[in-house]
Parts: C-alpha cells; structure tokens; sequence
C-alpha cells in the first residue's frame, strides 16, 4: 500500500532533482526548456487525439444514458427534464450542468455502516474542492497567456486584475494560487486519510495529485522566494510560440523545475485518468437522450447476419452426420 504513494512521490521528487541540475548548466537548458515543452506538446497532442478518434470508434449497442430522475411519461407525471432528457436540448443543458458545475458530483453521496444502519451522507466538500481545483487551474492557465501573446488580449488583464484584486504587495497575492494550494492539498488529503479511499487508489491516482502540486509549489517558489527574471521567461515563451526559440541567460534553475513538471503532467496527460476532460463528450451514458421507449434504436455498426443453406449445414458437418449415423440428403 505504501509503494502506491512513495513511488509517485519519488518520481516527482527525481523529475525535480533532475531539472533542478539540468537549469544550472547552461549547455542543458535549451534541451529542459524548448526541446522538452515540444515534445510534451506533441505527445498530448497526437496522445489525445488518439484516444478521442478510439472512442469514437467504440460501437454502441443501444442507449446506455445514465438517469437521475423520471423519464418522460404521462402528462400528470413530473419529468426530470436535465436528469433524465428525452431531447437534444436536454442532453445539452445536462452536459452543461456536468461540465460547468459537476452536477453529478454535487448529488453524490457517501455511505456508511454505522451500529448496524446504512447512513448517507451529502458530500458537499469533495465538490467544493473538485469545483475550486479545476477553476482555479483554468483561470492560471489563461492568466498565463500574457507570457505568450502580444499584445496581450484585454479580457487576461481583466482576469489578471480580478484575481489579484487583493494585492498585498508586490508582487500581488492572486486567489486562485491559493485556492488551488488548499484545493490540490484537499484532495491529497482525502485520499491519504479516508480509509476506503486510499484502499483503492493506485499509484495513477497519486501521481498526478503529487505532480500538480509540485507546480503549484514551485510556481509560488518562483514567484516569491526564488525570482526570476520575468522578462527572459516572455522572450523564451514568445520564442517558442514562433518556433524560434532563444533561451536567455539569468532564468533561474526554479523555472527549469517548474517547466520540467509542467511538461511532464502535459506529455502524461493523454495517458492517465486526466482523460476524462474529452471523455466525458465521448461518453454514450451523457451524450444520449433516454429515447428507449419512443424511437427504435438500431445499433449502426451491426453486422448482417450470415445465414447457410441445408446444404451448406450439410457439406461442412457431413462425417460428423455419418459417424452419429443422421440422414443425409446427398452421399
């Protein structure tokens, strides 16, 4: 049990001991910076589209949508029209409410054995701290657009604005960076203290946990105790983005770790369970209506049946049929 959360840890440990050494020597960096960040990039890339193009692939047999709530029926029976859609525009708000708001998340209920009695129990917090870590992960990664873009759009400093609305100092304290730290740290937490949790949870399940979290850390590190030179991380990122790529002098090795754990969640990501961001279009128990009752559903990738004549029945089973001593309509 012990293994599943050491050696996720070890690996993100070694990946930051190894960019940690690879930033300080100069000949190194481009290799920790441009060559690494295009890799990663082509590895999700191509990875994703992979894995999307094989779900498509996947046949479905018949209407699988998973239901919350009463169908459409009767006139005088209430129908859950976002629980149980029976129209496109259903299955859309329902995919909106399950994108946006993790919908299903929010209804989801813990259960206990306690003195004899099944209890359940609302589980509010776990979707407090899913809702907050993947917002929070959103707006960083729009805010980080200013590093890429130029000009940068107006709609990034806005956000930018908003998030660090309560500036401190210099540099600002942005909310998201904290919400994200107590969110991430949540959800390790949860995993590592719940007995039942921790029971089965894998190594897969750490690593990115631990992986995020190192971004997180060394992103604050970075930005608090270790600075860096701002200016040069802009010329390599615009470099990069206009595949000519100048890495600066003066970065800092902390940025080569935060890069190096970055790339690294962004080359694992098509890999892991992080999958689930296009999964959730492709599943058939989300995207489908509940039509089993109103529409024939024919599956489309059925194949004809092949049919023989008695005669074909025949000439393939023809000494099986003399040695039981059948009839035969042809020696």
């Amino acid at each position: 049990m012990a293994a599943r959360i050491l050696f996720p840890l070890a690996v993100v440990l070694a990946i930051v001991a190894v960019a940690l050494i690879g930033g300080s020597i100069s000949f190194l960096q481009p290799l920790f910076s441009v060559a690494l960040l295009y890799v990663a990039f082509a590895i999700f890339f191509f990875g994703f589209m992979a894995k999307v193009i094989d779900w498509a692939k996947s046949p479905v047999p018949f209407r699988i949508p998973t239901t919350a709530g009463q169908e459409f029926s009767l006139p005088w029976i209430k129908w859950a029209k976002i629980d149980n859609p029976s129209t496109t525009g259903g299955v859309l708000m329902r995919m909106f409410f399950e994108v946006c708001l993790f919908r299903s998340l929010f209804r989801n209920m813990r259960t206990d054995l306690r003195s004899g009695w099944l209890i359940h129990s609302p589980t509010k917090w776990l979707w407090l701290l899913a809702l907050g870590f993947h917002y929070s992960f959103l707006i960083i990664a729009i805010r980080h657009l200013r590093l890429f873009v130029h000009p940068i759009p107006g709609f990034v400093e806005t956000l930018d604005a908003v998030d660090g609305m309560f500036q401190i100092g210099i540099p600002p304290i942005y909310l998201t960076d904290l919400v994200i730290l107590l969110c991430v740290t949540g959800l390790l937490v949860r995993r590592l203290c719940l007995p039942k949790v921790r029971f089965v949870s894998l190594a897969a399940d750490y690593f990115p946990l631990f992986l995020i979290l190192g971004i997180v850390i060394s992103g604050l590190l970075m930005r608090f105790v270790f600075r860096v030179d701002i200016t040069a991380v802009k010329a390599l990122a615009n470099g990069i983005v206009s595949f000519h790529p100048v890495v600066p002098k003066g970065i800092g090795a902390i940025f080569f770790v935060h890069l190096a754990l970055v790339c690294t969640l962004i080359a694992y990501f098509p890999f892991s369970k992080l999958m689930h961001m296009g999964g959730i279009f492709m599943s058939p128990t989300r995207n489908l209506a509940n039509t089993t009752r109103m529409a024939y559903h024919e599956n489309p990738w059925r194949q004809p049946p092949k049919f023989h004549s008695y005669e074909e029945y025949e000439d393939m089973y023809r000494e099986y049929m003399k040695e039981a001593g059948l009839p035969l309509e042809r020696e």
